[in-house]
């Protein structure tokens, strides 16, 4: 195992990322927040194709693409769909490829993020701005 050093940044750049997330992702109304949400968690699938565990890395989007068509209907969904990103992002961070090649840290980010938004998400992902804020068509 080698892990590359943590330093404070690694911890604080992923928690002002899930804030500055979650209050862009309040201004788009209901249900195209929910819509949206569930076809950015799928994009998730495809992002350790090539991260270092062979025919592994298929495993994360055979069990996660019928979770995310459920989230199309229900925020839980989209919220446990992204704690099993993070659960994948663990591994990679320990033993396989970073998310961002150029960035050693970046799974160990990512899984912090997944963490926080997939918490908002298991809460019915409420807009934290004031009514009248959000995106309208």
């Amino acid at each position: 195992m080698n892990t590359p050093p943590l330093q404070t940044m690694n911890y604080l750049g992923p928690v002002i990322g899930a804030l500055v997330f979650v209050l862009a992702m309040s201004l788009v109304e209901e249900p195209r927040r929910r819509n949206l949400n569930a076809v950015l968690v799928a994009g998730t699938c495809g992002v350790y194709l090539s991260g270092g565990f062979g025919l592994w890395e298929l495993l994360y989007p055979i069990v996660a693409t019928p979770l995310i068509y459920r989230g199309l209907q229900s925020y839980r969904f989209i919220g446990l769909a992204w704690l099993m990103h993070a659960a994948w992002d663990l591994p990679h961070y320990l033993w396989g490829n970073p998310i961002w090649p150029f960035m050693p840290t970046s799974s160990f980010g990512c899984l912090i993020f997944d963490t926080l938004i997939a918490s908002w998400f298991w809460v019915g992902a409420p807009s934290v701005m004031p009514r009248g804020c959000g995106l309208r068509q």
